[in-house]
């Protein structure tokens, strides 16, 4: 049993994780600001090895508070993706790049023994390589990216034989969640497709690599077993299928309704990527099971069963509808 911080715990992976940890008997506390809304642990908020914080990750007072007697950080917590970044660039540093230096600071300080933390395959940039590994220079192309990888390098530096470091580089996750997001790739097509009656796609040649939600949240729950000499230091790619978005939606219609029709549309967003999974499942025996159908499933299953309500015009599965709504400072 490992006593477990996870930073946006109450956020889209963290949300199907924190039940995983607890059910590992795992004692888990949760350090998030709950814009999602603060019913999204409704499941397991009375577990016994439960606690919640509301709580910003940039207030160094909340970390020296928290942080204390746990030994895993698995950091979660950002301002995810390109176009919520761009909303505000200020805010998005304060809490992807310099709220991250506190927070490795506190932690290291405080004894935490392991950090894990969940970067993005995005600091890649547009790469030529048939694979992209983990081996390949990093050219991020946002400011999001940027700072992801900016992150990286701070917490390697940081990493001695006490305070294990792990940094994960997960491909565009699909698939339901208590708080769910429908502005990625594969939830967007799937909830278009059940509640529109429509698939359009912009652009559709670009490859993707994308993960089912679970196969992610298992993935971090794995790494809580493993030895800290196998784990210290590395960096992973963490993805399973890579498609272009047209075939995605071919998937999503056969899934939905094979008779909708997909529309297609030019984008200047040409991003084009290959994500290699190889180095983890070499060294340390990881491979993702579901598929992207399997995700589509899940999400067509969970409309059609009410429990994603209002999910066309409900900001709360929209990062950057909440974020304009709320005016975070």
């Amino acid at each position: 049993m490992k006593k477990v911080i996870v930073t946006g715990g109450a956020g889209y992976v963290g949300a199907v994780l924190v039940p995983k940890l607890l059910e590992k008997g795992h004692k888990v506390k949760v350090i998030d600001l709950y814009i999602y809304g603060e019913d999204v642990l409704n499941e397991v908020k009375d577990h016994p090895l439960l606690m919640q914080v509301k709580g910003d990750i940039r207030d160094r007072k909340i970390l020296k508070k928290e942080i204390p007697g746990y030994d895993t950080v698995i950091h979660l917590a950002c301002i995810s993706n390109d176009p919520s970044y761009e909303l505000d660039p200020a805010l998005g540093k304060s809490i992807n790049y310099d709220a991250f230096i506190k927070l490795v600071a506190v932690s290291k300080k405080e004894k935490v023994k392991n950090f894990i933390y969940a970067s993005s395959s995005s600091v890649y940039g547009v790469k030529s390589e048939p694979e992209v590994t983990e081996d390949l220079p990093l050219e991020p192309l946002t400011d999001y990216s940027l700072y992801k990888a900016k992150c990286e390098e701070v917490l390697l530096k940081e990493a001695t034989d006490n305070f294990i470091v792990t940094i994960i580089r997960p491909s565009t996750i699909c698939g339901y969640s208590p708080r769910l997001r429908l502005d990625l790739s594969v939830n967007i097509l799937t909830n278009h497709a059940v509640n529109k009656g429509e698939i359009t796609v912009f652009g559709g040649e670009q490859k993707r690599p994308n993960l089912h939600i679970e196969d992610m949240t298992d993935l971090y729950v794995y790494l809580l077993e493993l030895p800290d000499d196998k784990i210290n230091k590395k960096i992973y790619n963490a993805g399973y299928e890579n498609y272009k978005i047209k075939e995605i939606a071919d998937i999503v219609r056969n899934v939905v309704n094979p008779k909708l029709t997909i529309k297609t549309i030019p984008t200047n967003d040409n991003r084009s990527y290959h994500v290699s999974s190889e180095k983890i499942k070499r060294e340390l025996g990881y491979v993702a099971k579901r598929s992207i159908e399997s995700a589509i499933k899940d999400l067509r299953d969970a409309f059609r069963e009410g429990k994603i309500p209002d999910p066309i015009n409900n900001i709360r599965y929209y990062n950057i509808k909440t974020m304009q709504a709320l005016k975070l400072k």
